[in-house]
């Protein structure tokens, strides 16, 4: 996250219509630049324009965004094109357009640089923000809720996880300002994800223990005073490739891929209702390699969601960082693979959807 600086919108507003009334393209490439070293250092400002004032009219705008759209402006060539940059920037500043399943301002775009939009997601490592920790064989990076929450959610909206784990959904809806209901069907797992979870006081975090595929969801929202849910965050198992439990409930207790199937789509009938038309689930799934044969799980659980009323809106290839297992053993899996002819695990999907 870049560096915020508070700026006193009257006078920054009242210095850029300055310039846009001015027809000496020198003078305000001059000007520019003055106010460019001020933003630079942060020392001294003759223009009031940076302060440490909250109380007033102010806003608050990445450093390095400023400084790029500032620069812009200075090094346009001609007076026309300079007054355009300059009305976009007094627009971004004083105008907010979204989506509305979302707080970004398109106005100013280029200020969310930390939002991935790319397929391709290479993550070098693990988030370790606040209480994020990998205790828990299965679970899934921070990076991924948070930046669903950020593309699809707004501050205040309510995010669902049915496969919650060890809550790191939860943690990022505490972070970001969503609110977030997880249901685990391990009671032991779920009951140490509260001892990690903690009320922090400003969402509304909810861990329940039960079964996605049967839980009465609808009354879960109304009794914690929600009336439907705005994204879905579906991180299940990838079937039998980490054995969670015997229970024969569990996705990963399934003998087949088709009975996993089966019961996923259960799932999806069960929390289908709760998520709002026109709002977002995303699922997080990999492939596996069975008996000399790639499975593509996948794309199975992507036909699974598509026989309800969901589009596919992106499919997100992420790198996936070896396991313990493989990490001490990677001599090993290059020789498997090069004698079984196939290539080694290096990715997980992340399909997006969106409800009819």
């Amino acid at each position: 996250m870049h560096e915020k600086l508070t700026i006193d919108k009257s006078n920054f507003i009242g210095f850029l219509e300055e310039l846009h009334s001015s027809s000496d393209l020198s003078s305000i490439r001059s000007k520019l630049s003055e106010l460019v070293a001020i933003i630079d250092d942060a020392y001294g400002n003759s223009k009031g324009i940076v302060t440490t004032d909250n109380n007033g009219d102010t806003i608050e705008l990445s450093r390095s965004y400023l400084i790029n759209e500032l620069t812009q402006i200075k090094k346009t060539h001609t007076l026309e094109r300079t007054k355009y940059y300059l009305q976009r920037l007094i627009k971004g500043v004083t105008e907010i357009k979204t989506t509305g399943i979302n707080d970004i301002n398109l106005n100013r775009w280029k200020e969310y640089d930390e939002i991935l939009t790319d397929s391709l997601w290479v993550l070098p490592k693990r988030d370790s923000y606040g209480a994020h920790s990998s205790w828990y064989w299965g679970n899934f990076i921070p990076q991924i809720p948070h930046q669903m929450m950020l593309r699809y959610t707004k501050a205040g909206e309510l995010v669902v996880d049915p496969f919650v784990g060890s809550g790191t959904t939860l943690l990022e809806c505490q972070r970001l300002g969503r609110h977030g209901i997880g249901l685990e069907l391990n009671e032991d797992i779920a009951g140490r994800t509260r001892e990690i979870v903690k009320d922090d006081g400003k969402v509304t975090t909810i861990i329940e223990t039960g079964n996605s595929a049967e839980i009465d969801f609808q009354k879960l929202l109304s009794d914690n005073g929600f009336a439907s849910a705005q994204l879905l965050l579906v991180h299940p198992p990838y079937h039998d490739i980490i054995p969670f439990s015997d229970n024969p409930k569990d996705l990963s207790a399934q003998k087949s891929v088709d009975a996993f199937l089966h019961l996923f789509g259960n799932v999806l009938d069960n929390i289908y209702p709760i998520l709002d038309k026109g709002r977002f689930m995303a699922v997080v799934i990999g492939d596996k390699y069975e008996k000399g044969e790639w499975i593509p799980l996948g794309f199975y659980i992507m036909q699974e969601v598509l026989k309800r009323k969901f589009k596919l809106k992106s499919t997100i290839v992420k790198n996936f960082e070896d396991t313990t297992a493989k990490r001490n053993q990677k001599e090993l899996w290059r020789y498997r693979a090069m004698a079984g002819g196939f290539y080694i695990f290096k990715h997980e999907y992340i399909f997006v959807f969106q409800k009819k």
